[in-house]
């Protein structure tokens, strides 16, 4: 049985000669949930990217058992769903089922199998009344679901997700939460809010400076005040 994500010894510098990663090793079992914490400018959305093939730095990135490289990444972005913090940079159809169809028809699915994977979708994040609705009209939490659906409906084998519950209210939030908690699939989630880390996941990332600092069980990460100190994050307060 593969990992479901395999990194080993990556790094990667933008074209300015900044250094985003430094020598990141991880691997992620199927249906793992796992949180990936660190402050601004760590290189956690810079790690994401590389998961889809978007950023190409030097190492070895594995993804649902595929190299990540030029001959695997169509089949590679139907394995890893990657949803983006905004949700408005995923969604510009006319309606919510053409967003939610686009993935299906551009792998050259039927007719029929797309509407299957749109109302699939859409069942999962609790949407499937919108489906005629403009996502551009939704609030932040509805636009957020459909984001997470436009992945959905190409059946990822491992769900990536940067900072989903930025920008959404304490209900929003908590709807959203109940999802990801319900949803059996590999999960890797970039975050700053502590206390979903604290409630959702098992295991806990820290990155700090382009490199991996922590990884281990989320409770005594959570517990090692020294080094959430060091690393600019907060232990959650009890709500």
């Amino acid at each position: 049985m593969h990992h479901s994500i395999v990194v080993q010894n990556l790094s990667f510098s933008y074209p300015d000669n900044r250094v985003a990663l430094r020598d990141v090793s991880l691997d992620i079992s199927p249906c793992e949930k796992v949180a990936l914490v660190g402050p601004n400018g760590a290189g956690k959305s810079t790690l994401i990217l590389h998961l889809n093939g978007i950023l190409r730095g030097d190492g070895e990135v594995t993804v649902a058992g595929l190299d990540v490289n030029d001959k695997n990444l169509g089949k590679i972005r139907g394995s890893v769903g990657l949803v983006f913090q905004t949700p408005d940079d995923q969604l510009f159809s006319p309606t919510v089922f053409d967003d939610v169809a686009y993935g299906p028809i551009y792998q050259g699915l039927s007719k029929q199998d797309v509407h299957e994977r749109v109302d699939e979708a859409l069942a999962v994040v609790g949407m499937s009344d919108f489906k005629s609705r403009v996502s551009h009209h939704l609030s932040v939490g509805e636009k957020k679901r459909i984001a997470i659906a436009t992945v959905l409906s190409m059946r990822p084998e491992v769900l990536v997700l940067d900072e989903p519950t930025a920008g959404l209210d304490p209900r929003a939030r908590r709807s959203l939460l109940g999802l990801l908690d319900d949803m059996p699939m590999t999960m890797l989630v970039s975050t700053h809010d502590m206390l979903m880390v604290q409630e959702l996941f098992q295991r806990t990332i820290v990155m700090d400076q382009g490199r991996i600092v922590a990884d281990g069980e989320t409770k005594e990460l959570l517990e090692d005040e020294q080094l959430l100190k060091a690393h600019g994050l907060e232990k959650p307060a009890i709500y």
